[in-house]
């Protein structure tokens, strides 16, 4: 029989083990909580490699992914560099391995190649530890490496191993892939008809449009342009007068200073030719003296003339279409530069600026509907007449083909200079081309085909 001064002495001595193997167990049930509280697989990894050291003291730790066939993470390091020659040597150890240890074991330098041998011992300490992190179903994905100078013990063993079933469990939260729910026979009856009616509709022909900005502008007008080089006095638009009128204060005095000279040059002739009856050395220089009136003669006309001109007059009936009168009034301008047109108001026509990426095929004839941007609840109708054979850039810096279409309908609200959008409608295609017209176009230009 014991007495109680024995009894009383042996648990002393065994309170210190006692109190380290409490210390030990809830050391463990922190780290498998604050495992499965990781978001990531990369914090996980993290976790493992670096907070283990406070369970079971070791120098590295590395941890294999059996899946991926790659270190998933090594102690210190916030990222690995997978091209390293240690990660892929390591690598390669690891998957030999993995064919080989399917326990928790040691691993020894001499067991692999003697080439391979001064790696070891330039990077990792002599004893290493093999842990197969492996789940209650018998799947092990990862393999936790550990190595330190000192031998490995069977209860540092037995302890890691009770945290390997909890390390592969969150591991395998982490990364479990959700089964697809069976689909309904019904459900997927409605799926199939769905899809096989979408491709029905893609099938649908419908006619290809394309907007495009639009200008009301005159059919036919005629030019009105400056015969001379001068400046612009006067716009004179008015019922039955001229259109404008330049500045002639110059050719006047031009035109008064030759007709000065062609009444001096009159006189000489004519005095001369009195005295060639009487004289014959008169005669001869009457030839030049007739010259010279003919001359002051013909300067005096062309003047007359051109003061004529300075009075623009309209060819035709018809509004005058121009800028700002006040801006043109005291402008210098010269031969041949336009200053307005005259055009028949109820005779206009469409014009259209299709912007060259927006092209479609398009023919002459083809129907063309006119939004207005004063009306744009009533389409207007018409047809494509002209189609411009080249692009040019609009004043939006656009490059864009220029249209003419006509109307085929009269409307007494539609006058020179409105603006709108026009409806273009061109060839009958598939649906499915039509929507994908863009995306192929921009596809075969990344590709090349």
């Amino acid at each position: 029989m014991i007495s109680p001064t024995a009894a009383s002495a042996a648990h002393t001595e065994q309170d210190p083990q006692l109190r380290l193997l409490s210390e030990l167990l809830q050391l463990q049930l922190q780290l498998q909580r604050r495992a499965r509280a990781r978001e990531t697989a990369d914090e996980l990894a993290f976790f493992i490699v670096n907070e283990t050291h406070s369970l079971v003291k070791y120098r590295q730790a590395l941890l294999w992914s059996n899946d991926q066939q790659r270190l998933q993470a090594v102690s210190g390091l916030a990222s690995l560099d997978h091209n390293a020659p240690f990660s892929i040597t390591f690598s390669r150890w690891c998957r030999q391995w993995q064919a080989e240890q399917r326990q928790s074991s040691t691993l020894r330098c001499q067991d692999l190649p003697v080439e391979d041998q001064a790696l070891w011992h330039e990077h990792l300490p002599e004893h290493l530890l093999w842990l197969p992190l492996r789940t209650a179903q018998g799947e092990t994905s990862l393999a936790l490496i550990l190595a330190r100078e000192t031998p490995w013990l069977a209860p540092e063993i037995l302890l890691l191993d009770t945290l390997a079933e909890p390390y592969a469990h969150a591991w395998s939260s982490l990364h479990k892939q959700r089964r697809p729910t069976p689909t309904h026979p019904k459900k997927r009856r409605m799926m199939l008809f769905g899809t096989v009616a979408l491709a029905l509709i893609m099938l649908i022909p419908v006619r290809q449009s394309v907007l495009a900005p639009a200008e009301i502008v005159a059919h036919q007008p005629v030019m009105v342009r400056a015969p001379v080089a001068g400046v612009v006095d006067d716009i004179l638009v008015r019922l039955n007068q001229p259109l404008a009128r330049l500045d002639a204060r110059e050719l006047e005095n031009r035109l008064e200073a030759a007709r000065q000279t062609f009444a001096t040059a009159d006189a000489q002739y004519r005095q001369e030719q009195q005295q060639a009856l009487f004289d014959a050395n008169s005669k001869a220089s009457l030839a030049v003296l007739q010259s010279r009136r003919e001359q002051a003669q013909s300067e005096r006309d062309f003047l007359l003339r051109q003061l004529e001109r300075m009075q623009l007059t309209s060819p035709r009936d018809g509004v005058a279409v121009f800028d700002d009168a006040s801006e043109w009034i005291g402008r210098s301008v010269a031969v041949g530069e336009r200053i307005m047109m005259v055009a028949d108001p109820k005779d206009v026509e469409l014009e259209i600026q299709l912007p060259a990426a927006d092209a479609i095929a398009l023919e002459t004839g083809a129907d063309v509907r006119l939004f207005l941007n004063v009306a744009p609840n009533a389409a207007q109708e018409a047809q494509l007449t002209q189609i411009g054979y080249r692009a040019a850039l609009t004043p939006d810096n656009v490059m864009a083909y220029r249209l003419r279409a006509r109307f085929t309908e009269d409307d007494a609200q539609r006058r020179v200079g409105l603006k709108g959008t026009a409806k273009l409608y061109g060839k009958r295609t598939l649906l499915v081309a039509y929507l994908l017209r863009k995306p192929l176009a921009t596809l075969r230009v990344w590709l090349g085909v």
